[in-house]
């Protein structure tokens, strides 16, 4: 089976790779010539943690175009893979996607074809494709051509995990068609591939639950799951300001229901909120959908509302210690939106050094991975580069942990508090858990304050500023 990947973002990257690595022909086709050309060079557009081993080990039943007619005739599946980011009134931009399938539908040649919505796209997508192939395909009355909906659950840092050892697999489109994609996905179902080395299978993984139903179902389980999780976590976060208020620990009440099995431990950490390419989207997609039938979703605006006081909250909690910011130096650890990935769709960290800016403070980033994408992405913000947690602490009044990176979690914190003018950390994430000796002043979310010593700002001992 030949396979077509349009679109090589995050998604198809992932998805074009994994197929490769199990055997299949796929050709990654996408419009940016300078992203074809590294991939054809071998050089990956983004980073996901191994996806570049795996990419070496695919790479022989790995081709890469800007051409539909190169791509499109040959391919038995077509998978769309393309971005639909939020339009301001919540509904998704299908810009991309309606001309992505125009495309496609003006190349199919006849044969018995299947094009694949990976893309997440607005509940009842999967019908307007096939109108517009039946617009655009210039066979389409004498051949046999399928819509299926098959919406992926990736988490960008874990995605070959994701991807290899799936928890389900959503097929949404006619029996035909989905007897189709079990067919190409049967080496995910039935586990017989040999696991990469680098990507071992989980103790105790079994097989992927298959879920098969109509289209409308496919996509409307893409949603509801993103704004579910979406939920969990916003709920989270409302819990920690109480617990704020009564003297709690979120992670002990997160921990204490999370062991209930109809909860479970996972999204339920309080900090600075989502952020992403997914959970804000699609919450605010499934919101407006509702407005256009004219039914209200409030516990999911009430989810969005939660995290973008969140965001609010940690410059808060910054300006009740150090009061002014105008000429206040702040170190911010994270710009990533999640660790272990590149991605700034989105991010926490982009609207904390935004509204630092306004206030007339100096702000010095650091990421371990995401900084070469935020030099063309957040050209519009101003910040100095760091080249380490160690050099952006320097001579700081402040710091704000906006993601969880590892890097971050073994930190020798007493150590790198010594470098800074006056110790405020504002823990936007909660990775400090160890109790700290040296006179500091450290706000998290939800918690006490885990250190030994607390000293009010006006007490904190100046440090000189390195270099």
């Amino acid at each position: 089976m030949n396979i077509t990947i349009v679109g090589t973002g995050y998604v198809g990257l992932g998805t074009a790779i994994m197929l490769a690595f199990l055997g299949y022909q796929v050709t990654g086709l996408d419009n940016d010539e300078g992203k074809i050309s590294g991939l054809q060079a071998g050089r990956l557009p983004i980073y996901e943690p191994g996806l570049e081993d795996l990419l070496r080990a695919a790479s022989p039943n790995l081709t890469w175009t800007t051409r539909y007619d190169e791509a499109i005739p040959q391919a038995d599946f077509i998978f769309i893979c393309v971005g639909t980011p939020p339009l301001p009134d919540g509904h998704p931009n299908l810009t991309y996607l309606e001309s992505a399938v125009r495309s496609v539908a003006q190349h199919l040649d006849g044969k018995p074809q299947i094009i694949v919505n990976k893309s997440t796209v607005p509940i009842g997508t999967g019908d307007w494709v096939m109108r517009t192939l039946e617009e655009h395909a210039a066979l389409y009355a004498t051949s046999h051509y399928e819509v299926v909906s098959n919406p992926e659950f990736l988490r960008e840092g874990t995605a070959l995990e994701d991807s290899l050892y799936p928890d389900r697999i959503v097929l949404g489109g006619s029996s035909w068609a989905t007897e189709r994609m079990r067919a190409l996905y049967a080496p995910l179902i039935e586990q017989s591939f040999e696991a990469p080395a680098h990507v071992p299978r989980p103790r105790g993984y079994g097989r992927p639950a298959v879920v098969e139903t109509t289209l409308t179902s496919a996509e409307m389980i893409k949603y509801a799951a993103n704004a579910f999780l979406a939920l969990k976590i916003s709920y989270a976060n409302e819990i920690a300001g109480l617990c704020e208020c009564v003297g709690a620990d979120i992670h002990e009440v997160t921990a204490g229901i999370g062991l209930d099995h109809r909860i479970g431990t996972r999204f339920l950490a309080a900090g600075a909120g989502w952020g992403g390419s997914c959970f804000g989207k699609d919450t605010s997609a499934l919101i407006s959908t509702g407005h256009d039938y004219g039914y209200s979703m409030p516990i999911l605006r009430a989810a969005m509302s939660v995290n973008g006081r969140q965001r609010v909250l940690v410059i808060e909690k910054l300006q009740k210690h150090l009061r002014l910011l105008k000429g206040k130096r702040v170190a911010v650890l994270g710009m990533a939106f999640k660790p272990d990935t590149d991605d700034l769709r989105d991010a926490p960290a982009h609207d904390f050094i935004q509204r630092l800016c306004q206030l007339g403070a100096t702000v010095v980033a650091y990421d371990p991975v995401a900084m070469p994408r935020a030099r063309s992405e957040w050209r519009h913000l101003q910040y100095v580069e760091a080249t380490s947690a160690a050099a952006a602490l320097a001579g700081a009044d402040a710091v704000i942990i906006a993601t969880e990176w590892t890097e971050f979690r073994t930190l020798n914190w007493n150590e790198a508090l010594g470098v800074m003018r006056t110790r405020v950390v504002i823990d936007a994430r909660n990775i400090i858990r160890e109790p700290l000796t040296a006179p500091v002043i450290l706000e998290q979310i939800g918690r006490e304050r885990p250190q030994s010593s607390f000293l009010p700002s006006a007490a904190l001992p100046a440090v000189s500023v390195g270099a």
